[in-house]
């Protein structure tokens, strides 16, 4: 493959993140005094495009500070706990980054928690630039931070590839008219998607 700009969505792609999500949901949820939810049904709506989350898990019409606060928060004590790599990602950025290309990470997640989580991975450094949710005005499935990382490293979208798990990422990628590549490892489950960190490993290094 010739050098480009490879982005990867964090959680569910890069990060199994499912158990910390969750509870870092609840942990708001019981700041606000509601009952938890069970992981199941969280995980099932976290990367559903036709929900407004706030108002789902949070009864608000927006995020506000205290949502902010206490996720992060709950993220900070326990990531080092809970948090993992998928298998066979480190060694996949790695080579990729050993080939010259150019590495990104385009997440909903906040960019406190998204940096205080790759830097515990250890993966963090192998990135040339980081988008979060709070680095742009509209998350995804908005193009927005697929455009501040295509400005910022200085490529075209033809130049990039994007690779995700779930309809926000690739309603997002089709907007910013960057390839897709759908991977199914991680929240949801998708007929047509790339099913192992090796296959995805083979279909980029080829």
């Amino acid at each position: 493959m010739d050098k480009k700009l490879i982005i990867f969505d964090m959680d569910g792609t890069l990060v199994n993140s499912s158990l910390t999500i969750a509870n870092a949901i609840n942990y708001v949820r019981e700041n606000l005094g509601f009952e938890p939810m069970e992981q199941e049904y969280i995980l099932s709506l976290v990367n559903d495009h036709t929900i407004n989350p706030a108002q789902t898990f949070y009864h608000a019409k927006a995020f506000d500070r205290d949502h902010e606060k206490w996720f992060s928060e709950y993220y900070t004590k326990n990531h080092e706990r809970e948090l993992v790599l998928y298998d066979g990602i480190k060694e996949l950025l790695e080579t990729l980054k050993d080939k010259g290309h150019d590495l990104a990470v385009a997440t909903n997640a906040y960019r406190g928690s998204t940096i205080e989580s790759l830097t515990h991975l250890e993966v963090y450094g192998h990135f040339d630039t980081i988008a979060c949710y709070d680095d742009v005005h509209e998350g995804k499935p908005h193009p927005a931070m697929l455009h501040k990382i295509l400005e910022e490293l200085e490529h075209s979208s033809h130049q990039a590839l994007f690779i995700g798990d779930g309809p926000r990422d690739e309603m997002a990628s089709k907007r910013a008219e960057i390839d897709y590549i759908m991977v199914d490892w991680g929240f949801t489950d998708h007929t047509d998607a790339v099913r192992s960190v090796d296959e995805l490993h083979q279909l980029l290094i080829r």
